[in-house]
């Protein structure tokens, strides 16, 4: 549900030609089904002209209630179509849980 309405404002705010909103909740210590851990790789000519800092200020405005509730990480991929291009369509793995550990 979380990642649904993370989706749709980023469609709508950002007119993305590529959206992926990856629930990586079950890769740290929390209660499963938590939806708390998201990594978002959007691809916008929106963010032409736009330093990374600005990119991701506005996402973090545009998701601040999110942000306010249950979401507790964003890892935040920006790109415009011409940077998508040159990394060939991929993003970085997203690093092992820093914190406590996966819960049994």
């Amino acid at each position: 549900m979380m990642r649904k309405a993370i989706e749709e404002k980023l469609r709508v705010e950002f007119e993305p030609v590529h959206l992926e909103v990856i629930d990586e909740s079950y890769r740290h210590n929390v209660p499963a089904g938590s939806e708390s851990h998201f990594k978002v790789v959007i691809v916008s000519d929106r963010f032409a002209g736009e330093r990374v800092l600005g990119r991701h200020r506005a996402i973090y405005a545009l998701l601040a209630a999110e942000l306010a509730s249950t979401v507790h990480a964003l890892a935040l991929h920006t790109y415009t179509v011409k940077e998508w291009s040159s990394l060939q369509n991929t993003v970085p793995s997203s690093p092992p849980c820093g914190g406590a550990g996966i819960m049994s």
